[in-house]
């Protein structure tokens, strides 16, 4: 049995196996979920906060809502369900493409209440579609592709909306219990993953997105990576030594980020007498030396790595580390197996407002005994975005096709912000290797030659 065969056979049975009223039901949990998420994240401050832009890094609150609302009209009222528009007047306002989040502040928005308004119209309009839409027949419907699509939009703009929430200054307003701590003994520091051949991205994943797909054998060398990402005291270590003021641990774009904008440690961190703290959606605390370092751009990882006499994995090893079930020889859905995310597994959901301490989920560690690769923290690694052997874009070309380049790095895993419709072993996420106030760490790889 091929692997793109038995994988398709652990498919969740909402997919597979079960009548069309179920895979309904399915879709209908899944975009509700998101509302929920979108109302708490808006809902958690006043007007003035929803309008006000807290960084030109990201879009007022208020626009973030009226686009999940827009793009959900766009494709479930006006596309699949074939409705007639609620507000073609503001297509233009909230196409992500046109105007820079920096300008989005002096656009004509929707106010809060319209917002709130209009997306509640759009969703009671798209599960009137979602009712009586065929689910076979088309592909942007098949498998509920389109409802799967549209809540993993929602939940990336909310995972967004949190980082705004991180951004803004004043009393913490979101609130969520404490991220787990250790629950293993001491971890070996890395592990060896074997060489050869494995099944990387997706055919048959049915919400998966254009750029998981499709699914092409790649051969990766062996290698070891880390068996945890990179904690805040191993961070804390890199500082100490100098490496913020040491050239020979930096590419030279790099450097140039690091002295032009005179970075110095990870974001919101600073230092105190006692040590380094750090501002944590308005909580002042210590940093927390046992959890994976968070808001390093890429430039800061890859420095790290090379101070510690590593690198950055690549995207194919990343992946490889992730679902490689060296007993079977196939790839996994996820590092535990082909079952949903439960919360055994890993840190996702906002379920908690950090990452969590490592050693924290045994039970999500992949069959190689890599932990936390799902959850916590996105992580970079050393890959350009570009699209797979036979990459097709679908439905649009603005999803991904648009970003493949130099200019993009490869980010894996999803974090602590990321809702479980929105993360899987193939997802790819991708943003400028500058970026800091994203949920971003990493963990080190390094050369097995001869193993």
């Amino acid at each position: 049995m091929s692997d793109v065969t038995e994988f398709l056979t652990e498919t969740p049975s909402a997919f597979r196996d079960e009548n069309a009223e179920s895979l309904r039901e399915h879709a209908a949990r899944a975009l509700g979920r998101a509302r929920e998420r979108s109302t708490a994240l808006t809902g958690a401050v006043d007007d003035e906060d929803l309008v006000r832009q807290h960084s030109k890094l990201m879009s007022p609150l208020v626009w973030d809502l009226a686009h999940i609302g827009s793009q959900e009209e766009l494709w479930l009222v006006r596309d699949v369900g074939g409705r007639e528009p609620l507000r073609p007047d503001i297509d233009d306002l909230y196409d992500a493409f046109q105007h820079p989040r920096a300008d989005r502040p002096a656009l004509p928005l929707l106010g809060p209440a319209e917002a709130r308004r209009y997306v509640g119209e759009v969703r009671a309009k798209a599960f009137e579609v979602l009712e009586k839409a065929p689910l076979t027949g088309r592909r942007l419907t098949e498998a509920g592709f389109a409802f799967g699509m549209i809540t993993q939009h929602e939940q990336q703009h909310d995972e967004t909306m949190l980082a705004t929430h991180q951004l803004r200054q004043g009393e913490p307003v979101l609130h969520a219990p404490a991220a787990p701590g250790r629950r293993t003994g001491p971890l070996p520091a890395e592990v060896l993953v074997p060489g050869g051949p494995f099944l990387m991205g997706t055919s048959v994943e049915p919400w998966a997105l254009d750029n998981e797909r499709p699914a092409h054998e790649v051969d990766v060398e062996a290698f070891f990576l880390d068996t945890t990402p990179v904690t805040n005291g191993q961070y804390a270590e890199f500082f100490d030594s100098g490496g913020y003021d040491q050239r020979q641990w930096w590419s030279d774009a790099g450097w140039e980020y690091r002295t032009t904008h005179d970075i110095t440690a990870p974001r919101f961190w600073y230092r105190q007498q006692d040590g380094w703290w750090r501002r944590r959606f308005g909580v002042h605390e210590r940093v927390p030396a046992e959890q994976p370092v968070v808001h390093v751009s890429f430039h800061e990882a890859e420095a790290y790595a090379a101070w510690a006499g590593k690198r950055l994995p690549t995207e194919r090893e990343w992946e490889k580390a992730a679902r490689f079930d060296p007993a079977t020889g196939r790839s996994r859905r996820y590092p535990w197996g082909d079952e949903d995310p439960g919360p055994e597994h890993a840190n996702l959901g906002q379920a908690h407002l950090s990452p969590a301490a490592v050693g924290a989920y045994p039970a999500g560690a992949s069959p190689l005994g890599v932990h936390q690769l799902i959850g916590d923290v996105w992580e970079w690694t050393s890959s350009d975005f570009s699209g797979y052997p036979g990459f097709a874009a679908f439905p649009y070309r603005e999803y991904s096709e648009v970003f493949f380049g130099p200019e993009y790095k490869v980010l894996r895993g999803g974090s602590f912000g990321t809702d479980t419709a929105a993360v899987r072993g193939t997802f790819r996420n991708w943003d400028y290797p500058i970026r800091r106030q994203i949920f971003s760490g990493f963990r080190c790889a390094r050369d097995a030659r001869g193993v």
